[in-house]
């Protein structure tokens, strides 16, 4: 008992420490504030509020409507300019796309003709172009096809393919990129949090201090990995409600309390990571070049950048050792489709287990770096 109310008061001594570090909490409050927000809505993998141009030279039921099938949010309300217009206004930054549809299209269509519409691009907002230019092209395409139908100018097809999406109906962005960011917000400072305490403390030389105290390196150890875990726990339920729910307005599908369980193991395993990679370093630039070159491959292989299938299956297999990919399959299940316990519990007993393996090693480590320093 004793033992415990040491490491206790050892991790509130961290905690205040923290509390005066005004750099480590202006950290704390971007990380779980405006990083996730600018990460989630700043970087659009879709076509979102483009502005767009119809340079109509047909005036035909058939140009009209073509012109009717953008709307919000993908596109901003269509502008109708003069023909020949469109590049100047292009170059002025007024529209992302321009839409010219020639003279006599729709008679062109009815007579089984070939017509063309031109379609320009800004192709400096590259990724709004490339992603902008198919939405457009199957937009157009099915309004023709649809118009053809209603013509008697062309055959409907035997099979009608209707497509849904699951978990995310409308396939927003924002939903799934702002806990993707919130959740490696939470990797990349529990373990800098970690790490850089452990610093610390060998740079200021209290180290020795501690240890001239009834206390163990276990006990070290474990006072820092509670301390920045529950305040990084904290942190997460905060954003989650405030950030992620109020102002965003993600829904979470599943529980809350669930997902803060498998954080809370997260963080059990992002410490102890922390304190490992810290006892390895000499100095706090040494551990910055660590935390770079372990955390970031960590996160891209999570399977929040690019799903773990989709990855080479010799690699698939070598993720099953980061407790990245369990947390982030789990974090997913619980708040995109509503899972329970039942169904993420062996992604939870994976990030123990994998926790637990590191806190070995860190404590091993960590006692033989004390004992060369002692």
């Amino acid at each position: 008992m004793q033992r415990l109310y040491s490491i206790f008061w050892l991790g509130l001594k961290e905690v205040m420490s923290l509390r005066r570090d005004w750099v480590m909490m202006a950290l704390l409050v971007w990380s779980f504030t405006l990083a996730p927000v600018m990460e989630a809505t700043g970087v659009a993998n879709s076509v979102n509020n483009a502005s767009i141009a119809f340079a109509d030279e047909d005036h035909s039921h058939l140009s009209r409507s073509l012109a009717a099938a953008f709307f919000p949010p993908e596109f901003q309300d269509v502008v109708h300019i003069e023909p020949g217009t469109g590049a100047a206004a292009m170059d002025a930054g007024y529209f992302l796309f321009v839409v010219a549809v020639p003279p006599g299209f729709e008679k062109d269509v009815r007579a089984g003709r070939a017509p063309e519409i031109q379609v320009s691009i800004d192709a400096t907002a590259m990724e709004q172009a490339g992603i902008g230019a198919n939405y457009i092209v199957n937009i157009l395409s099915a309004e023709i096809h649809r118009f053809a139908i209603g013509s008697d100018l062309a055959t409907a097809p035997p099979v009608e393919l209707v497509i849904r999406s699951a978990f995310n109906p409308n396939r927003d962005t924002v939903r799934f990129a702002g806990i993707v960011a919130l959740i490696g917000q939470i990797m990349w400072l529990t373990t800098i949090l970690t790490g850089a305490a452990m610093i610390r403390e060998r740079e200021h030389g209290t180290i020795e201090h501690l240890l001239a105290m009834p206390l163990s390196p276990f006990d070290i150890a474990l006072a820092k990995i509670w301390a920045n875990a529950a305040v990084v726990l904290i942190a997460s339920a905060l954003s989650l409600a405030l950030v992620m729910q109020g102002l965003l307005g993600i829904t979470i599908a599943g529980s809350a309390a669930l997902f803060l369980l498998g954080t809370a193991l997260f963080l059990f395993t992002a410490t102890a990571l922390g304190v490992f990679l810290a006892t390895l370093a000499q100095s706090m630039a040494q551990f910055a070049l660590l935390v770079m070159l372990v955390i970031l491959p960590m996160l891209m292989l999570s399977g929040g950048e690019t799903p773990v299938e989709g990855q080479p299956d010799w690699l698939q297999v070598g993720t099953l050792i980061l407790p990245s990919r369990h947390y982030m399959s789990a974090s997913q299940a619980i708040v995109f489709k509503g899972a329970g316990f039942e169904t993420v519990w062996p992604e939870f007993l994976w990030m123990t287990t994998l926790g637990g393996a590191l806190l070995a090693m860190s404590l091993m480590l960590f006692r033989r770096s004390v004992a060369q320093e002692t």
